[in-house]
């Protein structure tokens, strides 16, 4: 009979062969063979009922101790830049394990929220318990949900905020963390979702009330994910930061740079001056400086700020508070360029002939003294004959030849003709409570124009000289539509009666002579919104594929490094091409300028989402007074369940739902992007003019939702009433019936 090994000894197996664990693997080792494995899961069984083991599918591991391939969750850097990971299979007593991932050269860079798959290895090291070696990544964070907590008897439910969710999650006793009946909360899910009932999850933070008008940004915040607090050890090396001098760097001071920003600006990271040309050989040219916050000077590669600041990837801006890419000592402070401060900055001098055309540049690193620190309206005030006390002494010898330079370049523009779309843009004026006050769209002056116009050209010629450099960089790309937008497109022309050739290479000019022949029509703001649907989201890349929109070849982001990490790589490259000193751009920088790249283009995706959220929930605030009052706008999308509506006084958004339109069936038609009345035969379709009445707005998700009054002037039409559900299954899925709608969509579409 083989004898039967003690618990002791099974354990003591266990612990020193980690990758041998299976029943099988025991009895092999301890030469158990026939009916005396009975007495092996015998005591395996025994082991696991005392906690001593932790049966994972058909193997046993000590509780106690990680298993030699584990899940791990990915946390932020350490302050020395070493990246840690959370065990998330850790069921043990007493603290938890410290482990330290060990990166190979072929790895992925891994983020703060990665989860992955790794060989861990045992180690008595005085910071970490075990190392990890990466197999694979596996995913991200759990899901994440913000919501609205409803105590209950055992633990409560979250109520999500967003417009989408309608899935309710219950929350354990246990895993409330104390959260309040109606309070504001940030969870993430708990397990597998299950397959019925529903799924759960624990409270990771209590955000307060939300209704209170302040925690509007806060939900987009949290709901995205954005960081919005700076470690202590990013703050710490900011307020090291010391004011850089003038050693090593050409002297701008008594150049009359201005910075033209937004009244209401946080900081002022681009400054402008210009004069007429005195070389002979460019009669009617012009020379413009455009001189950028020197931000690298402060965020050095590889310090904690720079960790920091490509993880936010950029600034976020709401209508009551920023969310900053950088502590507010550099983006407040020693990289603003307030007036009459010295400041360290990269500036470029360019040379335009008279028609706007650029024809040469250098850039510099220097210190310069902003002469003054103006906003739009008062630039174009005194422009326009009515100076101010701020403006009036630099008229002449600054104002007037900015606006000269502009001349020059609208010219070129012209020629250039980039997409010239006509959206205006909303803006949500808060009174000193955070309450909505007015909503209006933004004023586009020439002053802004101006700005523009100069900082897209110093854009260019951060481009081209990197370019000529031969430094790696990263563009700012915009590629051309898709054709199958740009068919879209086309139909939607030809059905309001205008043309967009083809067979031809599209340019902007092409999309601008189809806005320019809608403008002043009833199809303006239809043509303008479909041309927009058909464009492609910009990005940034190391490789350069031009900027479809600009109708520029060489593009990249040079002109606001306080808030875009974009810049700050670029800045870079420019130190390191021209030698300017050792905080330039590193080689570990270059080698994962791809992944930089992805990760910063999906930064600015969040926070524009984040952002369209924020407005969405302000305006339904705004409006939530005024609900059963009726309103015009136009239809702005068209879905399976309802259409939306973009109203004219606010430009707000909301749903006209399916169900509201009628006793009849509505067919939707994905190609012509239509709904259509079974009985009625009325088509709703993107650009018409309706009239709403406001039923419901709910300012804690931003929803809207309309009843549909009229279209284009006529009363809405009912249908007769509903036919049986199986009949209409049948009669939308038949080829038949699809192809008579759709030729009544187009005779529809002639009509108009």
């Amino acid at each position: 009979m083989t004898r039967i090994p003690t618990k002791q000894e099974v354990l003591d197996w266990i612990s020193a062969n980690p990758t041998l664990t299976s029943k099988r693997d025991i009895a092999k080792a301890f030469g158990i063979k026939g009916a005396d494995r009975i007495d092996l899961k015998r005591i395996l069984k025994e082991l696991e009922a005392e906690g001593h083991l932790e049966k994972r599918k058909r193997s046993y591991r000590d509780p106690d101790r990680l298993p030699p391939v584990s899940v791990l969750q990915v946390k932020a850097p350490n302050a020395d830049g070493d990246l840690f990971a959370r065990p998330l299979e850790w069921h043990g007593e007493g603290v938890e394990p410290i482990v330290l991932i060990i990166a190979r050269a072929s790895d992925p860079a891994l983020g703060e929220g990665d989860r992955i798959l790794a060989r861990l290895t045992v180690v008595h090291e005085e910071d970490h318990n075990y190392e990890a070696r990466l197999i694979r990544r596996i995913g991200t964070n759990p899901r994440k949900i913000v919501g609205i907590f409803r105590k209950g008897a055992e633990g409560g439910r979250i109520v999500p905020i967003d417009k989408a969710g309608s899935t309710e999650w219950l929350v354990a006793e246990g895993a409330a963390l104390g959260a309040r009946d109606g309070e504001l909360v940030e969870a993430e899910q708990a397990g597998p979702k299950n397959r019925m009932g529903l799924p759960r999850a624990r409270i990771v933070e209590r955000l307060g009330d939300p209704t209170a008008p302040k925690a509007v940004s806060l939900i987009a915040i949290h709901q995205h994910g954005i960081p919005d607090d700076f470690p202590d050890k990013v703050i710490a090396e900011a307020d090291k930061a010391k004011p850089v001098g003038l050693k090593g760097r050409e002297d701008l001071r008594d150049m009359p740079l201005l910075t033209i920003d937004p009244s209401d600006a946080r900081d002022h990271d681009d400054a402008c001056y210009a004069h007429a040309d005195d070389d002979p050989k460019n009669p009617g040219g012009h020379v413009i400086w455009v001189a950028i916050a020197d931000v690298a000077a402060y965020v050095r590669p590889g310090t904690a700020l720079d960790r920091e600041a490509r993880k936010r990837g950029n600034s976020s801006y709401f209508p009551d508070r920023v969310v900053p890419m950088l502590p507010d000592r550099l983006s407040g402070d020693l990289c603003s360029l307030h007036e009459g401060v010295p400041r360290a900055c990269i500036a470029v001098r360019m040379q335009i002939d008279a028609n706007g055309n650029k024809i040469d540049h250098r850039f510099v690193r220097g210190l310069m003294r902003s002469a003054a620190s103006l906003n739009y309206a008062e630039v174009q005030e005194a422009i326009d004959g009515t100076p101010n006390d701020r403006t009036g002494p630099l008229l002449e010898s600054v104002l007037k030849p900015l606006y000269a330079a502009y001349g020059a370049l609208k010219k070129a523009r012209a020629d250039r003709q980039p997409l010239e779309l006509d959206l205006p843009e909303r803006k949500i004026v808060l009174n000193d409570k955070g309450e909505v006050e007015s909503v209006a769209f933004r004023e586009r002056l020439d002053a802004h124009r101006l700005i523009e116009e100069f900082m897209i050209l110093a854009n260019v010629a951060a481009a081209e000289t990197l370019i000529a450099k031969r430094s790696p960089l990263l563009f700012r790309v915009h590629e051309e539509p898709a054709p199958e937008k740009l068919e879209s497109l086309r139909e939607t022309a030809q059905a309001a009666g205008l043309n967009l050739a083809k067979g031809q290479v599209l340019q902007t000019r092409h999309l601008n002579a189809l806005l320019n022949a809608a403008a002043g029509t009833e199809d303006a703001e239809l043509i303008n919104l479909s041309t927009l649907r058909s464009m492609a989201q910009a990005y940034y890349s190391p490789e350069n594929f031009g900027h479809f929109g600009l109708a520029l070849r060489n593009y990249a982001h040079f002109t606001s490094p306080i808030r875009r990490y974009a810049d700050l790589i670029v800045h870079r490259a420019l130190i390191s091409a021209h030698g300017w000193g050792k905080d330039g751009l590193t080689e570990d920088e270059i080698a994962r300028l791809e992944e930089t790249a992805t990760h910063i283009s999906d930064t600015e995706r969040r926070s524009m989402m984040a952002e369209r959220d924020t407005t969405d929930r302000y305006l339904a605030a705004y409006l939530s007074e005024r609900v059963g009052n009726e309103f015009t706008g136009r239809i702005s999308g068209i879905a399976r369940f309802g259409a939306f509506v973009k109203m004219e006084e606010t430009g707000a958004d909301g749903l006209v739902p399916v169900r509201s339109l009628g006793r009849e069936f509505f067919h939707f038609d994905r190609e012509a992007g239509t709904l259509m009345g079974s009985d009625s035969g009325l088509i709703i379709a993107i650009g018409q003019r309706v009239t709403v009445r406001l039923t419901e707005a709910t300012p804690v998700t931003g929803g809207l939702e309309l009843e549909l009054l009229s279209i284009d002037d006529q009363a809405l039409p009912r249908g007769r009433g509903p036919a049986k559900r199986s009949t209409r299954r049948k009669a939308a899925s038949t080829k038949r019936k699809k192809d008579k709608i759709k030729r009544k969509v187009e005779r529809k579409r002639r009509q108009r």
